[in-house]
């Protein structure tokens, strides 16, 4: 009687512990499957799992070609849609709008570096290097795979000294067989070194040589009266606020008004044996050896007179009789 006893309880006790040991064993819910809006890849092939979360083992498959470096593909509703059916994912679109959208990852080449490349092939063809060049695509930047080194080489150029255009194959990556070739056209422009303003300076301040700095323009756009030598500013003042890093012409500037507008001066007449002074109001501004016009103020005559100093004029032999 006693075995019969102890196998009940044995089985009591199996139901009542092991079940629920049983139950905590059992698998997982699998993800849902549910469709991603926007990808980012980074080879030439889409999986699977690109598209859809929750799709478990079969995440790897190679469903797609992904579109170039930098660039995107969009996959349409009823395109993911007998994807997700031939490989029996429990998913539908829930309109005809869904998609998703697939970047590749790339490395950029940029503009300003395509233009030394074709710079630095240009100055190895016997070109001077103080160009600059201008590409006809000002928007040119070269996309490579992001697993690959952003460089590119030069493989052909032509050279034209008279139009000053060019034309350039570009290969990138460099060094890679299967790199892509890229046509650039464009021109080269020649380069001034030009003495500008390091700050902004308002009418009546000297420029210091400390406000000078150098940059680099075409030549094509400097008007010919641009001051190319910074000895022609120092010392100078602007007649109108100047701006920083702009060129400045010659008319742009003077030598410091030593002379107001409507400021007294005093008027000078040297003769071998005397020298004779009278006083004057200046009718415009000068700075040192400018002919500027001065009205006597006792005699009201008005005569031309040269800037000799600070307040002061020098009177021609002629007009002497100003002084009377």
């Amino acid at each position: 009687m006693k075995q019969p006893i102890v196998i009940f309880l044995m089985t009591v006790f199996l139901a009542v512990f092991a079940a629920p040991a049983s139950r905590g064993d059992s698998a997982l819910p699998s993800e849902p499957v549910a469709l991603r809006e926007t990808v980012t890849v980074n080879s030439n092939l889409v999986r699977l799992g690109d598209l859809f979360t929750g799709a478990g083992e079969k995440s790897p498959a190679v469903v797609a070609y992904a579109p170039g470096p930098g660039e995107r593909a969009v996959f349409d509703a009823r395109w993911l849609y007998r994807i997700a059916k031939a490989y029996k994912l429990d998913w539908k679109p829930l309109s005809i709008g869904e998609q998703t959208v697939v970047k590749r990852e790339s490395q950029i080449i940029s503009h300003e570096e395509i233009r030394d490349y074709v710079l630095a092939a240009l100055v190895d063809k016997g070109t001077d290097a103080d160009m600059q060049v201008e590409l006809s695509n000002r928007l040119l930047r070269i996309h490579v795979a992001g697993d690959s080194t952003a460089t590119a080489a030069v493989e052909d150029v032509a050279f034209d000294p008279r139009t000053q255009r060019f034309t350039a194959v570009l290969v990138a990556p460099a060094d890679n067989p299967a790199a892509k070739r890229f046509r650039v056209t464009g021109r080269l422009h020649k380069m001034t070194e030009t003495p500008v303003l390091s700050r902004r300076i308002p009418p009546g301040e000297v420029i210091a040589s400390d406000d000078i700095t150098w940059i680099k323009t075409r030549s094509s756009r400097l008007q010919r009266n641009t001051i190319l030598a910074a000895e022609d500013l120092i010392g100078r003042e602007p007649r109108r606020g100047l701006r920083a890093g702009v060129p400045v012409r010659a008319s742009e500037v003077r030598r410091p008004v030593l002379v107001p507008k409507g400021g007294l001066v005093t008027m000078v007449l040297r003769m071998p044996s005397m020298v004779l002074t009278a006083q004057g109001r200046a009718l415009e501004a000068g700075s040192d050896g400018d002919v500027i016009r001065v009205t006597n103020t006792q005699s009201n005559t008005v005569i031309e007179a040269v800037v000799a100093g600070a307040g002061r004029v020098s009177i021609r032999l002629l007009d002497r009789i100003v002084m009377n």
